[in-house]
Parts: structure tokens; sequence; C-alpha cells
């Protein structure tokens, strides 16, 4: 669909490529940067640790977040996001197995701007992949870069 960066925080393997052949199979050719933790996103997302180098001024286009993370969970890492002015208005879609309606209020509260459901089946899955992928890298307009 462009260019722009999806970060995937995602710590099971198998839910990784299985997002990844989903993605692709729905041509978003956006480039995927993995975290496996929620530790590791933050890094990412504020250019410390192993991403100490990265230009922080290249904010991912969409961010789809787990909750059950380790070392930070991903309502932790909602929660960072918001709070700081680099990161607050990138959009995060919350992709978990997790259908308790507490994650799905904690995740709103915190301001995740959709949750969604992995669904089981690899077609719905990858159905799910190409609305969220039509939605918010084609149709949903971002706000401005400041500055800019």
């Amino acid at each position: 669909m462009n260019d722009r960066v999806i970060l995937l925080v995602e710590d099971n393997p198998d839910d990784e490529a299985l997002t990844r052949r989903a993605l692709t199979k729905n041509n978003i050719l956006n480039e995927l940067v993995v975290a496996t933790d929620g530790a590791m996103a933050l890094d990412y997302l504020f250019g410390t640790g192993t991403f100490a180098t990265r230009n922080t001024d290249e904010a991912p286009s969409l961010v789809l977040l787990d909750l059950n993370l380790p070392k930070i969970d991903g309502i932790e890492v909602l929660r960072r996001m918001r709070a700081d002015d680099r990161t607050k208005q990138i959009p995060v879609v919350m992709l978990t197995t997790s259908k308790q309606d507490e994650d799905i209020a904690m995740s709103y509260s915190h301001g995740a701007n959709s949750y969604v459901c992995k669904p089981v089946d690899f077609t719905e899955f990858v159905e799910a992949a190409r609305q969220i992928g039509l939605y918010w890298l084609m149709i949903n307009r971002q706000a401005p870069k400041r500055g800019g």
C-alpha cells in the first residue's frame, strides 16, 4: 500500500508469521518492524537501547500491539506512548487473543484506537489484516507532524 513502517509488537513467533503472511497476502507491503516484547517496542519508539541511532522523527504509521507481552505489557506500552508528545498520535490497534471486557475497556481508556481479536482461522485473519490495512493505512488521515 505504501512504504511507511508498521510496528508489530508480538512475542509469539507463530502469530508474527501469521501476521506477516496476512499482510503480504493483502499486498500491504509496508516495512514491518517486529518488537518481541514491550521493552523493545518502547526502545524502537523512543530511540533508546538497541535503537539509540534510529531517527525518531520517522514514526511508524501504525502500531499493532499485543496485550500479553514479556517485560512490559501492552497496556503499559500504550500508556507510555500516549504520555509522550512524540508518539501520542500514532494509531494503535490492539491485536490480541483476549476477548475480556476488562482488557477491551482498559485498552480504550489508555488510548487505543481500535481493538481487534485475533481470528483463529487463517482466512478470517487475512480478512482482518486487509480491513486493518485498508482503514489505518489508506482511508484514515493521520494528524500532521508538528512543524510540517
